[in-house]
């Protein structure tokens, strides 16, 4: 969880935090179109959205953020696992494609955090017994 000490460096950590998160989901819409419509290889896109992941997660969410942060996570990763996305490429070549790319990328980026959080959370509640 990110540390709040209330000093100047806090608001410049979270205008940090919220650029980087922006610049993330960025990166993840533009790798999402590329993908579907060129042949390059996503590995490295996912490996950078998995580890800003982390760093982002753990800079910009609140410990009273942790809640509604899973439950938005575990809408993307529900999301991502489907395949109905594909359908549209009946009706628009690629966009379907695109679509389900782009969802990925940016489950990619916020499934690490959320599984960090996650562990967290059923430890603190484990703990408590």
């Amino acid at each position: 969880m990110r540390y709040d000490k209330g000093g100047e460096n806090t608001g410049m950590l979270e205008k940090l935090g919220e650029h980087a998160f922006l610049a993330c989901v960025l990166m993840a819409i533009v790798a999402g179109i590329a993908s579907a419509v060129t042949n390059i290889s996503a590995g490295w896109i996912t490996l950078t959205l998995v580890v800003l992941g982390v760093l982002v997660g753990f800079t910009t969410i609140t410990e009273k953020e942790v809640t509604p942060f899973l439950l938005a996570a575990i809408a993307l990763t529900v999301a991502s696992s489907s395949t109905w996305f594909f359908v549209i490429n009946e009706a628009v070549a690629g966009l379907g494609t695109a679509i389900s790319n782009i969802v990925l990328n940016i489950t990619a980026f916020v499934a690490p955090a959320a599984i960090i959080f996650a562990t967290k959370s059923v430890y603190e509640l484990a703990r408590r017994k």
